[in-house]
């Protein structure tokens, strides 16, 4: 587990960067500072695990230091330990209500820090595990609708910089109710199960992202993927969904399960809002659903009229 993260040390002393280095090396990714300013543009740079940092520096102390870090809202969550010459009560007490998770010490003891450092590092690998699950699907395992929309905000403005296409796609499994009541719900859960595999399975670019968005209907995003690029995928995994064979007998469009697909492509800009995309998309995924279903339906790049295909 530890080898994956990265500590920062901040000493102005050489021999304690070098002591805390030896101890630490074995175990985690270090990035060393030697003064405030250095530990500021490291710690927004590297974004670390966790900050070892002493107290008594020059030009800017431990204290200035972890009210910067705490005022920045890319590094307040960053946990810090103070590790200081200062071994009182007052000198401990102000650093912990400055936001440390620990104080140490100096003369520090190798074992007292390996372990402490172990704790905290643990604490950070368990709260990045509930994050993780937090953004999670439970039934299908892949993203949920909260993590989408984190996801598509970063990538409308990453599009927006860089003058870059940014598709998107609606996914809605046909006449879900029907085959709900006529199966059980356990049944299916197990075709969200499959589809969401299905289509995550179709996604070859790790920027491609595909996730549950609610009940029966999932989104795909691509990111740098044009028009025609984007309907393709969208067809593909359509006609894939279809190739399952998996038995809805009582749909009024195929005999197994089908899913409809509504796109849309932009070019972000300063005019534009995330919205208004995901809007596009769901009146085409609208359409695609009054003239048949089982079909991929594509928003023109006015999103007023439309361009389908017909299965």
């Amino acid at each position: 587990m530890n080898v994956a993260y990265t500590l920062l040390i901040v000493d102005d002393e050489r021999q304690n960067r070098a002591l805390l280095t030896e101890l630490l090396k074995d175990e985690y990714r270090l990035i060393l500072a030697k003064n405030g300013v250095q530990a500021l543009e490291r710690a927004a740079e590297h974004k670390p695990d966790l900050i070892l940092l002493d107290v008594l520096m020059p030009e800017m102390d431990g204290y200035t230091v972890i009210r910067r870090l705490k005022n920045d809202e890319s590094t307040r969550d960053i946990p810090v330990i103070f590790v200081s010459a200062l071994d009182s009560a007052e000198s401990e007490e102000r650093g912990l209500e400055l936001g440390a998770v620990d104080y140490i010490s100096k003369p520090f003891r190798p074992s007292i820090v390996r372990a402490r450092v172990r704790n905290h590092i643990q604490s950070v690998h368990q709260r990045r595990l509930l994050e993780q699950l937090a953004l999670l699907d439970a039934l299908t395992e892949i993203p949920n609708r909260r993590r989408f929309v984190q996801v598509y905000e970063q990538e409308w403005r990453r599009c927006k910089r860089h003058g870059s296409a940014l598709s998107l796609i609606v996914v809605d499994v046909d006449h879900f109710k029907f085959y709900n009541d006529n199966h059980g719900h356990t049944a299916g859960d197990d075709v969200l199960r499959q589809v969401g595999h299905t289509l995550r399975a179709a996604l070859k670019r790790s920027s491609d992202f595909v996730a549950r968005y609610g009940g029966e209907e999932f989104v795909i995003l691509l990111p740098e993927v044009d028009r025609e690029g984007a309907h393709a995928l969208a067809e593909q995994v359509r006609a894939e969904i279809e190739l399952l064979r998996i038995p809805h007998p009582h749909s009024p469009v195929q005999p197994w399960i089908t899913i409809s697909l509504g796109g849309a492509t932009e070019t972000p800009d300063d005019g534009q809002s995330e919205s208004e995309l995901f809007s596009v998309a769901d009146s085409a995924l609208y359409e695609a659903k009054r003239t048949g279903r089982n079909r991929v339906v594509w928003a023109t790049p006015a999103g007023r009229s439309w361009e389908g295909e017909t299965v």
